[in-house]
């Protein structure tokens, strides 16, 4: 049975050879993007599309007999330096979009066609390009996970977020030297046809530079932003922290709470952020015994020994434009410091809020406990394009303490 993810979530790959089929209600172009660490291609070997199927352990398929195109990675033969492979999608006909034809990725077994992983984006609007999927490496191991990133100016403007210049302007007509005697009625040369943005490719620096990256349109955005308020998020779905296009915030507030299932009975929660580069090593945590890191960009209000009292027990301000670059990602996450079980604890909650004016932006309710004695409540994720989502988790482990969270907590980004 396959996984299926949403938006943000990720998936190990139990194949070492994956097919990642994309389909849609219309005829779309899929092509794959081998990046560095550094997030850009190393050349224009490294883009492999319908014209240039072949790269270096990835391939295009195209579409026939009733299969879709596709990208096909073999994680065996990717060369080193090469941590992530980016599918994307256009439409064929490249003056349609993608409003109401969101996408499908299935992610399978190259080998026996067994589906492991499927992923259908939110809904979508004047999008004409999408980076549907990632499939990237981690500590030694390969996954998958569901990006649907929307781009308003097409496969050109995906190309050029990754570092490839691409050309797609019309080629000038060519022009005969001038006769002494004009003819008397001379041959008009027809303009040559426009070059393709996914042929004309060359490796960087870029010549002019590409316009800028357009986000997506804000009547329907690509994914779940703040436009209209508030939002609950159930586990595994995702919220982006943009309104009206724009990140809507720098300062934030992250409040946890909980309440002791036992009359009388007082349950000692902590709550901690811990901070990761884009390889996942963990640079910093805030806690009850370091409530100050990165000069107070993050900052933990202090550590509540019962759980009492009504509204939040213990929260987080980060400030994300004070964070060091190198900060990729936050994972929120609650342990019980007195050993007791989550099912010792009821009306657990992570709510995020805007610092300056206490407004509740984002809130997720755990629905249910194990008997743990650690969750990882939440994530919040910088985007290549600068922007942060935020991911609903609630996976429960055996940790006591933030420090032995580090693990568990990377294993989510």
């Amino acid at each position: 049975m396959s996984t299926v993810l949403t938006q943000g979530g990720n998936a190990p790959l139990t194949a070492a050879r994956v097919t990642v089929e994309v389909t849609a209600p219309k005829a779309l172009d899929v092509s794959g993007l081998l990046l560095t660490d550094a997030g850009k291609v190393r050349s224009d070997d490294d883009f492999v599309f319908f014209n240039a199927p072949h790269g270096p352990g990835v391939s295009h398929r195209p579409a026939a007999a009733g299969a879709p195109d596709a990208i096909t990675v073999d994680t065996l033969a990717v060369p080193a330096g090469i941590t992530k492979i980016v599918v994307t999608a256009s439409p064929a006909d490249q003056s349609s979009t993608f409003a109401g034809m969101e996408p499908t990725a299935t992610v399978r077994d190259a080998d026996t066609g067994q589906a492991l992983v499927t992923f259908t984006p939110p809904q979508l609007g004047q999008e004409t390009a999408l980076i549907v999927v990632e499939v990237y490496q981690r500590g030694g191991a390969w996954k998958v996970r569901a990006v649907g990133q929307g781009y308003a100016n097409g496969l050109a403007g995906i190309a050029t977020d990754f570092g490839v210049s691409v050309d797609d302007s019309p080629a000038p007509a060519a022009q005969a030297p001038a006769p002494a005697t004009p003819p008397a009625a001379p041959p008009v040369a027809p303009p040559a046809p426009p070059v393709d943005p996914r042929i004309a490719l060359a490796a960087t620096p870029p010549a002019p530079p590409a316009p800028p990256v357009a986000p997506p349109a804000p009547s329907a955005p690509a994914k779940v932003t703040l436009d209209k308020g508030r939002v609950n998020l159930v586990k595994g779905s995702s919220v982006s922290l943009v309104k009206n296009g724009r990140p809507f915030l720098s300062s934030v507030r992250m409040a946890l709470g909980w309440e002791p299932a036992g009359r009388g009975r007082s349950v000692d929660l902590d709550a901690s952020c811990l901070a990761f580069d884009a390889q996942r090593k963990k640079l910093e945590t805030a806690w009850f015994m370091k409530l100050t890191v990165f000069k107070g960009a993050i900052a933990h209000s202090g550590d509540n020994l019962t759980g009492g009292g009504a509204g939040d027990d213990e929260s987080i301000t980060v400030h994300l434009d004070g964070l060091p670059a190198e900060v990729t990602g936050l994972v929120f996450v609650v342990n019980s410091f007195s050993g007791q079980r989550f099912t010792e604890v009821k009306n657990a909650y992570c709510r995020l809020l805007d610092a300056r004016t206490e407004e509740e932006l984002v809130r997720f309710d755990l629905t249910h406990s194990e008997p743990h004695t650690g969750v990882v409540m939440c994530k919040l994720v910088r985007q290549s394009s600068g922007e942060w989502v935020m991911t609903a988790l609630g996976e429960y482990v055996d940790a006591k303490t933030a420090r032995a969270m580090v693990d568990p907590s990377a294993a989510l980004l």
